[in-house]
Parts: structure tokens; C-alpha cells; sequence
């Protein structure tokens, strides 16, 4: 059940504006969970039998770091308190969900998460195959940058024929940041969601660089029209712009970066 690249789009927007809201929603129809479990956040998005997503909540914590999880119990934590405030607000009992991973390491990093959080798991996929699955795409990229690490998978004819990753990403720009401003990492962190305050798109740009050239190393082989990013990373204004230079391709960022990820693993069962 693929959707074109506007509807994606509009639904991330309704995602983003209710974030968080605990308001009890009446939904017919069944219902599918997404949890993703990034190194800087982690989100529960579910959507209905349409893919339209009808809860999203959001929490900042690193829980996973680099392919590894840093924080085993509080992963499950987070994960039992938002299927908690999932259940409350759709007035459901939610038993399974769908998860990622970054490509190259062991499923079980997230898998492992969700059952112990009483979940059963009913999909797994990397996460820029979940973002590749979601989309009508044709000899595209999907580059997805999070916290720790940078993945891509390619897609012909609608069908995945490369995905993986590489350890850059978002926490590499903070690193950047911290040196710049000579600041604690937190504070580093602060700066950079004032992204345009603090200046952080030209103190980001030779990390932006390496990732453009893992991109550029991955699609090597392939043939590609076009890329689309995804992950919290990419919430930077005027990233796309430095992966236009660099990679001389149409580089197309959606309206809501964060959600993408999770709006893509939630609609994992609607295929």
C-alpha cells in the first residue's frame, strides 16, 4: 500500500500536530502500532486502517546508541508508558507493534525491546526500508540520518535492492557543536534545535559532507534519479541544500523529518 510522496507529507503534518495529545479519540476500524527507537528520541506512532495516523507520542531519551542499546530498561519503560497513554487515548488494548533497526546490525537490537515491554512484534525491517516501503518510488534513495548512524537503501521498480549504513550522524553534529562553542554536550544539543540562531547548518558542514559521501559511496553501482531524507537529523533547516551541492541530485525532505520514520514503521502491516 504505497502513497505518493504529497500524502506522505500531509500526513506527517497531522502527525506532528498531535504529538503528544492525550485527548481520548474514538477510531473504528483496526489499528497498527510503530515504535521507533532512535538514539535520540523515541516515538510510538499508530495509525488506522487507511494509514492515517491517529496517535503519535514522543519522548527525548537516548536509549540506543550506535547499533547498541545503552539503556535496556529504560527503553522498555519508555515503551510500556506509551503504549499505556496509546491505550487511554484510543480506548484499545494494544498487544503488538512494528519496530525498526539500523541496516547492518541485529534486529533483536529493537525486537528484543518490544517483548520485553509485553509487546508481540508482527513486523521488523531496517529503517530506510520502512521509509522506501511507505513510498511510490523508482530508482531512488532513501537516506535516513538519526542520531548515530546513516542508512540508505535504494529502490527500482518499487522493490529494495541495496540497504546500509554507516556510524554518522546527528550526535557527530553535536560533538561539532560542542567544540565550536566549547559546551557540554546537552548544551550543544540546545543550540542545535536553534538551528539558524546559533549558526549550526555551517559548523554542521563537513559532517553533512562525510554523510554525503557515504551516500554517494552507497548508491555507487546504482542508478538513482532522486533522494529522499528522513530522520531527526534532517529537521536542520537547509540540509537538503548541502546534499544537492554535493550529490547533484534532486534532494526532496519532508514536511515533518522526525515522523517519517515512525510513520513508515506503523504502516508496515498495511502492505
Amino acid at each position: 500500500m504505497a502513497i505518493s510522496w504529497e500524502l506522505a507529507c500531509e500526513r506527517l503534518d497531522r502527525a506532528a500536530a498531535m504529538m503528544n495529545d492525550t485527548e481520548p479519540v474514538s477510531v473504528e476500524g483496526p489499528i497498527h502500532i510503530g515504535i521507533d527507537l532512535g538514539t535520540a528520541d523515541v516515538v510510538l506512532m499508530a495509525v488506522d486502517g487507511e494509514g492515517e495516523p491517529v496517535a503519535v507520542f514522543l519522548e527525548w531519551t537516548e536509549v540506543v546508541r550506535d547499533g547498541v542499546v545503552v539503556d535496556f530498561v529504560g527503553a522498555c519503560d519508555v515503551v510500556r508508558k506509551f503504549v499505556a497513554m496509546a491505550e487511554e487515548r484510543l480506548g484499545i488494548e494494544i498487544t503488538e507493534a512494528s519496530t525498526s533497526f539500523p541496516p547492518g546490525t541485529d534486529a533483536r537490537l529493537s525486537t528484543n525491546i518490544l517483548e520485553t515491554a509485553g509487546l508481540e512484534v508482527t513486523h521488523v525491517e531496517d529503517e530506510p526500508s520502512c521509509v522506501a516501503s511507505l513510498l511510490e518510488l523508482d530508482k531512488a534513495a532513501v537516506v535516513d540520518i538519526g542520531g548515530g548512524t546513516t542508512g540508505t537503501a535504494i529502490v527500482k521498480d518499487g522493490e529494495i535492492v541495496f540497504s546500509d549504513d554507516e556510524p554518522t550522524g546527528g550526535k557527530h553534529i553535536t560533538l561539532t557543536i560542542a567544540g565550536h562553542y566549547d559546551v557540554e554536550l546537552e548544551k550543544a544539543e540546545e543550540y542545535k534545535r536553534k538551528a539558524e540562531e546559533y549558526k549550526i547548518l555551517s559548523i554542521a558542514k563537513p559532517t553533512l559532507e562525510r554523510v554525503s559521501d557515504i551516500v554517494a559511496a552507497h548508491m555507487k553501482g546504482y542508478e538513482v534519479d532522486s533522494i529522499l531524507l528522513s530522520g531527526g537529523t534532517c529537521c536542520l533547516p537547509g540540509i537538503e541544500t548541502i546534499f544537492e551541492k554535493e550529490l547533484k541530485l534532486p534532494v526532496h525532505l519532508p514536511s515533518q523529518p522526525l515522523m517519517l520514520t515512525p510513520l513508515s514503521i506503523a504502516s508496515l502491516a498495511l502492505r
